[in-house]
């Protein structure tokens, strides 16, 4: 079986969510997006995420929406392949708007940083060294 991770995240704005993706270099599949989701690849055949109007992800849950910029249920971890890579998408994301809520952390093995998107969605960057 091939497995990949496809998570959902609600957006208030899709068209400038879609617009901060595409500026961290990430690509839309357009076959799986219309006007209420973006099918955005972060890692082919590995991992995407939908994003999806408020709306659009209310009607597929029964409970409240958290708003990321209030509270977080969840921190998407992304690796990175190097430091370079790690502080690259950082700058990236940080041109298109996003926060950055603490400085990189160095911790020698470890190398990690995160940015709030635009809805407040926890992203962590880390580099890992490699194991000898």
């Amino acid at each position: 079986m091939n497995k990949s991770v496809i998570f959902n995240l609600p957006v208030k704005d899709l068209d400038k969510s879609r617009a901060f993706f595409f500026a961290l270099g990430f690509s839309l599949k357009p076959q799986f997006s219309n006007e209420n989701a973006a099918f955005i690849t972060i890692v082919e055949g590995a991992i995407d995420v939908m994003l999806t109007t408020e709306a659009f992800f209310k009607s597929l849950i029964n409970k409240p929406v958290v708003h990321a910029k209030e509270a977080n249920e969840v921190v998407i971890c992304l690796n990175c392949e190097n430091r370079e890579e790690d502080d690259s998408l950082i700058a990236k994301a940080l041109a298109a708007g996003a926060r950055i809520p603490h400085p990189p952390e160095d911790h020698g093995f470890m190398y990690d940083q995160g940015f709030e998107d635009l809805d407040g969605h926890l992203w962590n960057l880390v580099w890992m060294a490699p194991q000898e």
